[in-house]
């Protein structure tokens, strides 16, 4: 058996045999220690029954520790250069699809029923460049595709915003929306002196376990994100502001006052102190002062 993908010699062959460079600008950091790959495969709960969705394999080090473990690989990655890198650095392994797309563009349910109908245990595990985490997870959660767990590694201070509580500067529409649809663990950190070229920051292991339900009740699930969303538009304006120049066009300043006497809510307030089950209350009468 060759030495696994994620060493720095099995590395720097693999580039220099395909000429490639590190490209910054997409934020690419590699992993050189196997270790740290078989510790995440095994954190993600990943087993021969699991189907994994991994996105952003670059030249497949994650996916070769995935793949040893798992029933079936399915490896999303944007950057065509890397394409033919898979095909020579995965060659042997059955189980593993590449798929060159960009995930912010895939239809995910669509792609799960297209490719994996009988996968009864879908699980994402990714590395995910620094400089796309949020959309990308954003996406991922708010798709309600029929998958278990999430367990990405992505910069500390980012997997800090998810799972952030009121009150904190880390909290926002990320924290909400991350703990709105899932419960949020950090599962191991990553020291910076793991990967090539060595990012500024250290990294940790977020693993997100899909809820069976929210844990507040919203009357309109559209509506309460873009009322999260617009509150936190700038961080350090009231809601009453964020909130009028948010709805401008549907709402007058005399029916946003009424909208926050009937929740009960300050509209001095700033976005950070409102609870989940805060923004909930605010979208009930938000929605019955659109409605009118």
């Amino acid at each position: 058996m060759s030495k696994p993908i994620a060493t720095y010699s099995r590395t720097k062959e693999i580039m220099d045999k395909h000429k490639l460079s590190f490209k910054k600008s997409l934020g690419q950091n590699f992993l050189i220690d196997a270790n740290i790959l078989k510790k995440i495969v095994d954190k993600a709960g990943v087993t021969e029954d699991t189907t994994v969705i991994e996105i952003g394999p670059g030249i497949g080090a994650l996916t070769e520790q995935l793949a040893l473990k798992a029933k079936d690989v399915f490896a999303i990655e944007i950057d065509q250069r890397f394409i033919e890198v898979l095909k020579d650095t995965l060659q042997g392994f059955q189980n593993i699809q590449v798929i060159n797309e960009d995930i912010l563009k895939v239809d995910l349910n669509a792609f799960i029923a297209e490719k994996m109908p009988e996968a009864s245990d879908v699980r994402v595990v990714a590395n995910l460049p620094y400089y796309i985490t949020t959309p990308i997870l954003m996406k991922l959660l708010m798709g309600n595709s029929p998958m278990h767990s999430i367990t990405v590694m992505m910069q500390k201070e980012v997997a800090a915003r998810m799972a952030a509580k009121p009150n904190s500067k880390e909290y926002g529409s990320l924290s909400i929306a991350v703990q709105y649809y899932t419960t949020s663990n950090v599962v191991m950190n990553v020291p910076k002196t793991c990967f090539v070229p060595q990012p500024n920051v250290d990294s940790s292991i977020l693993q997100l376990v899909k809820r069976d339900k929210p844990p507040v009740d919203v009357v309109d699930e559209d509506l309460f994100f873009e009322v999260v969303q617009k509150s936190f538009q700038q961080r350090r304006k009231t809601l009453k502001n964020n909130l009028q120049k948010g709805f401008q066009d549907r709402i007058s300043k005399e029916q946003l006052q009424n909208v926050f006497d009937q929740a009960a809510i300050e509209p001095s307030r700033r976005g950070e102190s409102l609870s989940m089950e805060e923004f909930s209350t605010l979208t009930k009468f938000m929605k019955e002062a659109l409605e009118v």
